[in-house]
């Protein structure tokens, strides 16, 4: 059982930190342009809605990689509003 659970966590590390990049990216540059505020929006909404899932079902894997998505995928999201 364990095993299972170090698998979820391990996918859920990689699919979670793979928006750092883009957060630094953008961070540095304030460049958005080529970025979809609409993928962006899905995108955030639907972490939520899988923090909430992982939550409601006990998985720690699913909540705590998610709830780390949603504060880069937020990230990511603000700082498309603000520099457009």
């Amino acid at each position: 059982m364990i095993y299972i659970q170090l698998i979820g966590y391990v996918a859920g590390a990689l699919n979670t930190f793979c928006f750092l990049p883009q957060v630094i990216k953008i961070w540095h540059t304030k460049q958005t342009r080529d970025l979809s505020l609409p993928m962006y929006i899905a995108n955030t909404t639907g972490t939520i809605l899988w923090c909430l899932y992982g939550v409601l079902v006990a998985q720690p894997p699913i909540w705590i990689a998610n709830g780390v998505a949603l504060f880069l995928i937020g990230s990511i999201l603000i700082l498309k509003i603000k520099h457009g």
